[in-house]
This record gives C-alpha cells, structure tokens and sequence, in this order.
C-alpha cells in the first residue's frame, strides 16, 4: 500500500549534501572516543536536500521516497557478515517510528547525577552481573526495567532522542571499552546532538525550542528487513532527522559490530 501511495501521490525527491560535514566525525578528540567505544567507521551521518514540503502525517511515505531514491540507494551502505555492501533490492515497504524530540539542554540527566548510580566524582558505581563481569549501575539504569533506578530518569524523558543517543554511546559496539566517568559519554552526547538538530529562538519568548522531527526507520524489501540489517539489534539503528525549514533530512546510523582501531 504504501509503495502505491508513494507511486501515485506527489513523490518526494533528494540530492546529496556534500560539503554538510558534522562535527563528531570531523574532530580528533570525539573520535577517539567513538574508536574506544568500538563504533568508529560503524557511526555515520549523511544529510540530503529534499524538494517538496513535509509534514509529520507523511512520513512513511516520506520515508519510502528516500530509501527508493536512486541518489540516495547509491549512497547507501549495510553491514553485512563484516563487510559493507549495498541495497541490491528495491525498497517496498518502510517501519516508521515518531521519536520524541524536544529537549534543549542537558537536564534531562540530572537525575542520574543524585540517585546512587555515580559517587560524588562522577565516577560509575560497579556492581554485580551474572553475565556481564564488568557491569556498573548506569548501564543496568540503562537496560534492565528491575533495576532500582531505571526510571530516575521518566518514561517520557527516557523516550527522548536525546536519552537515546545517549543509551546509544553508552552501550556502544561489539569491543566497547567503557567508561569509568560519565563525563565522556554526557560531552559526546551534548555534541552529536547539537550537530544533528536544528533549532529555533522565539523573536519575542528568546524561548529556544527544536525544529528537527525524529524519526527511528526500518526499510524491507521483497525478502524482508533489508535495512539497517536482517536482524533486529538494538544497536543497529537508524534515524531520520528531518528540518522541515530548510528542507534537509539527515541519515544517522550505526550497525553493531568491532569498530575501527585506528582513526
């Protein structure tokens, strides 16, 4: 159904931006850090020019448009048994999730800062796992719902691009090293953020509010989920970020996996 609507309604069309370049794959010291968290060469941003106007009720078509766009499919990339290739089949349907997002600073994480999961350095608490030897209490807040401290941080505060990115650094790849501070991964979230979102001051409030919409998308082909990948892996994801201002949507993706050891 939605390759007919997307066929027959007013198509949306997109052109590479290349000279668009991110500051967390530009600068030394993040990716260093990306490099330790074993997602460096798997972490990427890409951003297009779009030519009609969206609307938040269109976005699987929207969605649908881009992954079916012969510049887009081109530029396109997946990890597949440890090496990259490209989308050899054409996109016929698209999963679009609307991904909250309105935060304008970092408050969203003081509540980590006073609940027992740092000591009064910033400094991880360790704790005991049956799995994981070397575990600790923010990636326990993180993961698991029966932790004490899963929601320090609310439902809906954990629900934000923001938080998610955040679960996203502090997770990491395949050989993440972890941190034993959580300063590293709040700096490399408050970056990545503010590289990948637009916003806007109220002429008359000065009150700072986000334009881009958030959207976590899946695309499937004839054989099924093509893209990010096959399987469904919490750190294989990729989200839409769409400034409906400027006509830009920007591609940031991750696949899980041993990150680059050399920058």
């Amino acid at each position: 159904m939605a390759r007919e609507k997307c066929a027959l309604e007013q198509s949306f069309s997109f052109s590479p931006l290349s000279l668009r370049k991110f500051s967390f794959l530009q600068e030394k010291d993040t990716l260093s850090m990306l490099m330790k968290w074993s997602m460096l060469g798997r972490i990427s941003a890409q951003s297009f020019s779009f030519d009609q106007s969206f609307y938040p009720y269109n976005s699987e078509k929207f969605a649908l448009c881009f992954f079916r766009d012969p510049d887009v499919v081109s530029s396109l990339r997946k990890m597949e048994a440890g090496a990259w290739v490209p989308l050899d089949k054409p996109v016929v349907s698209v999963d679009v999730d609307v991904v909250p997002c309105t935060t304008v600073s970092m408050e969203l994480f003081d509540p980590i800062y006073s609940c027992g999961i740092l000591r009064p350095t910033g400094h991880v608490v360790k704790c005991f796992h049956d799995v994981y030897p070397d575990y600790d209490e923010l990636r326990q807040m993180l993961q698991e719902e029966d932790s004490d401290h899963y929601y320090v941080v609310g439902r809906e505060q954990r629900g934000e691009f923001l938080f998610r990115l955040f679960k996203h650094l502090c997770l990491g790849g395949e050989l993440c090293q972890y941190e034993d501070t959580i300063d590293p991964y709040i700096n490399t979230t408050r970056q990545i953020y503010k590289d990948l979102i637009s916003v806007q001051k109220d002429p008359d409030t000065k009150k700072i509010s986000v334009v881009s919409m958030v959207f976590k998308v899946s695309a499937y082909d004839e054989s099924g989920r093509c893209y990010p990948g096959r399987q469904e892996e919490e750190q294989t994801f990729v989200y839409l970020i769409v400034d409906p201002f400027k006509q830009h949507v920007t591609l940031f993706s991750h696949f899980y996996g041993v990150g680059n050891f050399t920058l």
